[in-house]
């Protein structure tokens, strides 16, 4: 067992992978009208954090944006807290990203960097993959409610 200083770090290069799914909450709903949003995701990952040593992590991922609807998101930011479980955690801030839709299917580049915990002061890369678990014809009436995603989230070295 690693000493307790020790405990909980990441791979020699600092290195973390992790993939996994999420679903997600908008409030208020996606409807055809942009307006603020926010959106709440919990993910659940596998994580690689260190050459052969792959263990399970949830998070709690929160975002906002200034202008959101069915056909068109402007993000504003972005917070993740991962928790690994060998007891450490990574809380990651979210300042960039690059949304784009096809056919139904809307992934989001983003970037940014760890600021506590696992990783502190390395970039991140975070892929998210979201499909609409609902019709889309739910933007003409009760607005899209949420989204389940595929993730891939990298703590870079």
């Amino acid at each position: 067992m690693a000493p307790a200083s020790r405990a909980g770090e990441a791979a020699s290069d600092g290195s973390v992978t992790c993939t996994g799914d999420a679903t997600s909450r908008y409030d208020p709903p996606l409807t055809l009208q942009p307006r603020p949003t926010r959106n709440e995701a919990k993910v659940r990952y596998s994580c690689t954090t260190a050459p052969g040593r792959t263990l399970p992590a949830t998070s709690s991922f929160t975002s906002s944006s200034p202008s959101a609807s069915c056909v068109s998101v402007t993000f504003a930011s972005g917070t993740e807290t991962v928790r690994y479980a060998d007891g450490a955690r990574s809380r990651i801030v979210i300042d960039n990203a690059t949304v784009a839709r096809v056919a139904g299917t809307v992934t989001t580049e983003q970037s940014g960097r760890v600021v506590e915990g696992r990783g502190t002061g390395r970039q991140v890369r975070r892929t998210v993959t979201a499909t609409s678990r609902q019709l889309p014809t739910d933007c003409l009436a009760t607005g899209l409610r949420g989204t389940v995603s595929a993730v891939q989230l990298e703590i870079l070295p």
